[in-house]
């Protein structure tokens, strides 16, 4: 008996998304196919693997510890073919990136499109989302994300300068309702906040005082997942907003926005590429953080 092993690939899909259709979508396939393939690799096997619902799909007992033993030997037979593929050195295939959506410079287009222009045989897929997450266990080639939540044993390749929180809210709201001299006023503000989802805390606004960092749990008449609605309700007066400088800059260079609080924002390390040390990197990675160090340097 001997599984196929593009089967067991299907399977592991399956197990990591716990979904035919999300599988189906990865691999730009049908439903049905993925559901015939798993069922097909249970009758080789002869045993359940998957415990289909209408709603949902879990593993088996059989079905984890077949996914715990063959994810590690499949991930290692796609690491063996890309080294392989790898020989002439030249960059090409599919490139999937894992980006924060505040990364502005690195969005921004420019960046990108320079480097596809430079690179025609790579194609890329990036994903942007603030989740934080394992991207080798998800399957990514690189991640974008703010220095200080990079784990320490990934290589980092700056992709901005330092970066900065401001506060900010429009010319007509700070008329109405005064400018507020120290972050502590904010508690009776009306203010436009941020949340990665919605069951998830807003985030807390981060501020700094005579080389003291504390933050302020703002009263949000507002909360939102999209910091393109944020800035939109800033600029129309809704209330005091908070986010990087870079995703705020044209609002305020139009005289939509006001930055406030100045004194108080301090400036870190920016955003980073990031990826696991590898001895043998893709052409296709390789390229890319070429490309970002020409252009930081």
């Amino acid at each position: 008996m001997q599984p196929d092993i593009n089967a067991l690939s299907v399977f592991a899909l399956v197990a990591e998304e716990k979904s035919f259709r999300a599988a189906a979508e990865r691999m730009g396939v049908t439903r049905s196919a993925v559901s015939q393939t798993i069922r097909r690799l249970e009758e080789t096997i002869g045993i359940a693997l998957v415990s289909r619902t209408t709603r949902s799909v879990a593993l088996t007992e059989a079905g984890k510890r077949l996914y715990a033993n063959a994810a590690p030997a499949l991930r290692e037979m796609r690491g063996a073919i890309e080294a392989v593929a790898n020989i002439h050195g030249q960059a090409r295939g599919k490139l999937t990136l894992a980006v924060s959506s505040i990364a502005e410079s690195f969005l921004s287009g420019p960046l990108l499109a320079a480097f596809l222009e430079e690179n025609p045989e790579v194609t890329l897929h990036v994903t942007v989302t603030d989740e934080e997450f394992d991207i080798v266990a998800e399957g990514f080639d690189a991640g974008v994300r703010l220095g200080e939540v990079i784990a320490q044993d990934m290589i980092a390749v700056a992709v901005s300068g330092e970066q900065r929180q401001l506060a900010v809210a429009s010319p007509d709201y700070l008329e109405r309702f005064g400018t507020p001299n120290h972050p502590s006023e904010l508690a009776s503000r009306r203010c436009i906040g941020w949340r990665r989802d919605a069951n998830v805390a807003p985030y807390r606004w981060e501020f700094e005082e005579k080389g003291r960092a504390f933050s302020v749990a703002v009263a949000d008449t507002v909360t939102t997942t999209d910091m393109a609605l944020m800035i939109k309700l800033a600029s129309a007066g809704a209330g005091i907003s908070f986010g990087m400088e870079d995703s705020f800059r044209t609002s305020i260079a139009r005289g939509e926005l006001v930055p406030i609080l100045q004194d108080f924002c301090p400036r870190f390390p920016g955003f980073f590429l990031y990826y696991p040390s590898r001895r043998n990197m893709a052409p296709k990675l390789r390229a890319l953080v070429e490309h970002l160090r020409r252009v930081a340097g």
